[in-house]
């Protein structure tokens, strides 16, 4: 009789614990053995498995997601479940199911269901299912709270903004405890920052503002019993699935506001409140690039000690080839719009750029932060996408469909582009923050180690995407000045992964074959790379060759005791814990020093007001952005150099090592200053006009910034000459005369200045505005000069002038040359205002 082989029993299977075991074993595996790295990084889980926070580094396309289901299924078969697989959005969702289902190993994406529950599956979810104040697993003292065995968090880096989103009570202007917020705390914010706090209590769009702790801890009740009455309205998302985190910790909250939102966020995420994830026997965070893998520890309470080691294959040579170029590094000329028109010929197989096809049409993949960015790709694109709706037409490509240029939206990780889904990418932009803490944040870190890291890491997981295995090739150019200076700038390049470092190493030694030149040789190198010249693959995997991982994960000092510091204070020890964070903050760069001490004197404040503001007011002085203390601060005189160009030599040696860094950073910082409403645009205009004097060889200042009142610059020409600077950038009235509040504002900046700089015999008012018009109600200060945006491109355009005669022959450290540079781009004291402005025009009159 026939045998029937079905009747067999696995039973050996079920007993199997070893990963590598559980792949060889699986009936349907679509390969018939695992890839060295995965080989690798499992033999070191598994050894090391009994630790309760492992994280396994690998690089982009190393295949981490067969690890991680690998990892879940043996932990199920060991008996440390249920096993849930986490990830960041509902798309990285269905894309491990896939994995999955092609592995033989069986999920569910069902939390109530009883495969999962019994562990006869992987619960396959978004991180957000169970991190939320609703969560279907319980929160801490919910004697019905669901345990989880195993928790494997994928794309790690991603699920953690999932982790603050969830911890971050958003109150809407519309909502009642936003008002209550706004007559409690109005006459504060306005001390903090008379500008913004004023805007903030009229609607206007102003950069948000943190309500000083001291007044939060003592009134911050009336305003959250408003909140507490709504929290139960699940139309209200951004309290309903927060509150319950944050509702025992709010007295410990960050309250932040802006024209929009108040916004509540403790400095750490209480993740206890949350025992499935909290107290997981395992923890696994997989990623691929976590150039500060403290993030872990201070958002998810991870071990700091076991995420010091992370678990890494033994070579990165697991990474495909790349060709990583940034156009405006090569030549100034190269645009953005001209980079955009060639991305467009070599999807449509015209790499010559003559109108007829010469090659195979590829399929470029263009990475923007916002729909705003979208729009200039808008006369090229074939498809535009957000997260919701990317994976059929992601799909379509990853089957071999030419589709062109395709442009996704913030959408940075968690995509795979293999092979012919990608073979050329763009970078155009990277995110920045959009809420009001973020904003905040970023504004206070911006140029320290944090804030570099943060910016590196995006980076470069938007890079990996069109690269998915060691034998995947995709050209990467990066847009814009920002991240081109990211490829030229030491301190930037240090942050990258050592096999991404060594690929932009061998591609900048190409690049610099070609400096200068036009478009043409960057066509040229393009199709050598996408031909797969010979030469080229010779010298990439030399390039890679040998190259190893970070040993170490790099769990700061300042966050293994933001942590520490938190927990100690939600514990109900808040001098502990202003005792712990302050301990760390000794070897960190001034701008995060300053930043950190403010969560310090906020923990002291609950045991000593008076102590709590000597440290904030040590704070403001290592860091302007931080809160202003209740004891104004006297104003610092600001008092031009005797000779310009001695200090604008000494400003641009401190700050540039090569004429490239220049070049791209006076470029970077000039497209920061522009006319544009958009949220995080105003207060990165107001510090560029700051950076743009001292570059200059100005004494420049941001006096409301930094004391809470005045202009939001002034620069200090001469020693007896000054200029008071008011931005209006972020208008966006149809009429854009200057109105009554505009002038008024730039005479109380004339008056700050008598009384801040006595020594001043001359002041110069100047209004940056989209018109030079008064209306007929308005009245500006004798002398008032105003920037309109045609006269702010003039202005753009002669410093950019100056950068780039100075960036030859290291013009910049000789101060003859740079000299004559800033006479020549009449960039002088007694011409920069006078060339770029004009003067104030009479209102029209009635007809």
């Amino acid at each position: 009789m026939p045998l029937d082989l079905s009747k067999i029993k696995a039973g050996a299977k079920s007993a199997l614990i070893e990963p590598r075991d559980i792949f060889a074993s699986l009936g349907h595996r679509p390969w018939p053995r695992l890839r060295v790295e995965q080989d690798q990084v499992l033999k070191g889980w598994f050894e090391r498995r009994h630790e309760r926070d492992l994280v396994i580094k690998q690089n982009t396309g190393g295949g981490k997601t067969v690890v991680g289901l690998l990892v879940a299924q043996s932990s199920l078969s060991e008996g440390v479940g249920p096993a849930a697989y986490v990830v960041p959005d509902t798309y990285l969702v269905d894309q491990v199911v896939d994995e999955a289902n092609a592995l033989g190993i069986p999920v569910t994406t069902d939390p109530r269901g009883a495969d999962f529950i019994s562990g006869l599956a992987i619960l396959v979810c978004t991180f957000e299912k169970v991190v939320n104040g609703r969560s279907i697993f319980g929160l801490a003292g919910d004697s019905n709270a669901r345990r989880i065995g195993t928790v494997v968090v994928d794309d790690a880096h991603a699920a953690l903004a999932a982790a603050r989103k969830q911890f971050t009570v958003n109150v809407p202007a519309e909502h009642p405890a936003y008002k209550k917020a706004l007559s409690i705390f109005g006459d504060e914010l306005m001390r903090q920052s008379y500008k913004n706090g004023t805007a903030i209590l009229s609607g206007d769009r102003a950069t948000p503002l943190r309500i000083p702790f001291w007044a939060w801890s003592k009134k911050h009740s009336e305003v959250t019993a408003e909140i507490e009455a709504s929290a139960g309205n699940s139309a209200l998302k951004g309290i309903f699935f927060s509150w319950p985190l944050l509702a025992d910790y709010l007295g410990l909250a960050v309250a932040t506001i802006s024209d929009r939102l108040l916004q509540l966020r403790t400095p750490c995420p209480p993740i206890q409140e949350i025992p499935a994830f909290h107290l997981a026997t395992r923890r696994i965070y997989l990623t691929a690039t976590l150039a500060d893998d403290g993030v872990l520890v201070t958002d998810l309470a991870a071990d700091p000690e076991s995420v010091r080691r992370p678990i890494t294959p033994e070579r990165a040579t697991d990474l495909g080839d790349r060709l990583i170029m940034a156009p405006g590094a090569l030549n100034p000329n190269l645009t953005s719009d001209r980079i955009r028109r060639l991305a467009w010929e070599f999807a449509m197989g015209d790499r010559t750029g003559d109108g007829e096809r010469d090659a195979e049409p590829v399929n470029v993949v263009v990475l923007v932060p916002s729909d705003r960015a979208s729009e200039l790709w808008s006369p090229y694109a074939a498809e535009t996408l957000h997260v919701g709706d990317m994976k059929a037409v992601v799909d379509r490509m990853a089957a071999g469909e030419h589709l062109g240029i395709v442009v996704l939206v913030n959408k940075y990780d968690g995509v795979d582009l293999p092979h012919d889904a990608c073979r050329l990418l763009v970078v155009d932009g990277v995110p920045t923050p959009l809420d009001p803490g973020e904003q905040r944040e970023a504004g206070a870190l911006i140029g320290s180690d944090t804030y570099r890291i943060r910016k590196v890491q995006r980076l470069e997981q938007g890079m990996g995407r069109g690269i998915r295995d060691a034998e995947d090739h995709c050209a990467v150019l990066l847009l814009g000045s920002d991240l081109a200076l990211s490829l030229v700038d030491r301190e930037d390049l240090r942050l990258f992964s050592p096999a991404t470092r060594a690929q932009i190493d061998l591609s900048k030694e190409v690049a610099a074959q070609i400096a200068g030149e036009g478009l043409d040789s960057v066509r040229e190198v393009l199709s050598l790379f996408l031909g797969r010249d010979e030469d080229w693959r010779v010298a990439s995997s030399r390039a890679t060759a040998g190259v190893e991982y970070d040993p170490d994960g790099h769990v700061s000092a300042v966050s293994e005791a933001r942590r520490k510091a938190w927990d100690l204070a939600a514990a109900g020890d808040p001098a502990a814990a202003a005792t712990t964070l302050r301990n760390a903050l000794d070897q960190v760069d001034s701008a995060e020093r300053g930043w950190r001490l403010e969560e310090v004197a906020a923990y002291q404040h609950e045991v000593s007001p008076e102590d709590a503001q000597k440290t904030i007011k040590a704070a403001k002085q290592a860091n302007t952005s931080v809160l202003m203390p209740a004891l104004p601060l006297a104003p610092r005189p600001v008092r031009g150099h005797q000779q310009q160009a001695v200090a604008c030599v000494d400003y641009l040696s401190e700050h540039f090592d090569n004429g490239t860094q220049l070049r791209l950073g006076v470029q970077s910082m000039l497209d920061d200053l522009a006319f544009s409403p958009e949220d995080d645009r105003v207060d990165a205009a107001e510090a560029a006009v700051k950076r743009l004097g001292q570059l200059l060889g100005f004494d420049a200042t941001r006096p409301e910034k930094e004391q809470g009142k005045g202009p939001d610059g002034c620069w200090g020409l001469t020693p007896h000459r000054s200029a008071v600077i008011e931005l209006k950038t972020g208008t966006s009235r149809d009429d854009s005369d200057i109105i009554k509040s505009e002038t008024d504002q730039l005479s109380g900046a004339v008056s700050w200045n008598s009384a801040a700089n006595p020594d001043t015999t001359e002041c110069v008012p100047v209004l940056l505005a989209r018109s030079a018009r008064l209306h007929k109600l308005a009245s500006a200060p004798v002398g008032s000069r105003v920037v309109t945006p045609d006269d702010l491109a003039t202005l753009k355009a002669d410093v950019q002038a100056f950068a780039d005669e100075i960036a030859c022959d290291r013009g910049w450290e000789r101060s003859s040359a740079v000299s004559a540079a800033l006479a020549s781009h009449c960039l002088t004291a007694d011409q920069v205002i006078q060339q770029h402005s004009r003067k104030v025009e009479a209102a029209k009159t009635a007809k």
